[in-house]
């Protein structure tokens, strides 16, 4: 069983910084149209619903998101020497005092990537080892099987992109795309 690899600059320094000011600017952005009801409140742009971090923003489905994980497919696969497929992608903003639960996750997420993309230092702990993850580094784990948390926040904010995969000809296959018809599709559609 694969258990875990980590991926040091997975991801450039300018790409990191924009998806991290791309996900501050959707967070306003998300709230300003919710404030002032210009859409209904729903997860395609975003929620602060999620309850593994309450109150703190989060996207699935992200187009850049999306393509980030569809554009790391290939080179995750080469690196850890299996066949994986897409599942979705998910950010969060977190914030001071966020701490995420000892868990692990669903079948869509047979393989996880956690890719730090700024904001302040918050350790990763996966099959109770410690990662601390520089921006750009990302951490692939086996998400079904490995229990993985953190700590509470002591920083401000911490933005995080999480890439799940399923390997291709395992048990959880028919999770591809996490059962939508394509990637970039909002789940609920």
């Amino acid at each position: 069983m694969f258990k875990y690899k980590l991926f040091k600059n997975a991801i450039e320094k300018n790409l990191t910084n924009f998806l991290f000011n791309y996900l501050i600017l959707k967070k306003e952005a998300t709230i300003y149209l919710f404030e002032n009801n210009l859409v209904p409140y729903e997860e395609t742009f975003g929620s602060f619903r999620d309850p593994q971090a309450p109150n703190t923003y989060s996207v699935y489905s992200d187009l850049a998101m999306e393509t980030l994980l569809q554009e790391m497919t290939k080179t995750i696969s080469k690196n850890i020497n299996k066949t994986i497929l897409p599942s979705y992608s998910y950010a969060r903003l977190y914030k001071k005092g966020d701490e995420l639960k000892k868990h692990t996750d669903r079948p869509s997420c047979e393989l996880s990537g956690s890719i730090n993309l700024g904001g302040d230092s918050w350790p990763l702990f996966v099959d109770g080892k410690k990662f601390d993850l520089k921006p750009g580094d990302m951490l692939i784990y086996n998400g079904c099987d490995l229990e993985h948390w953190r700590e509470p926040f002591k920083g401000d904010i911490c933005a995080q992109v999480f890439l799940h995969y399923v390997f291709a000809d395992g048990k959880y296959e028919h999770n591809k795309f996490d059962q939508r018809k394509k990637l970039g599709i909002p789940f609920n559609y």
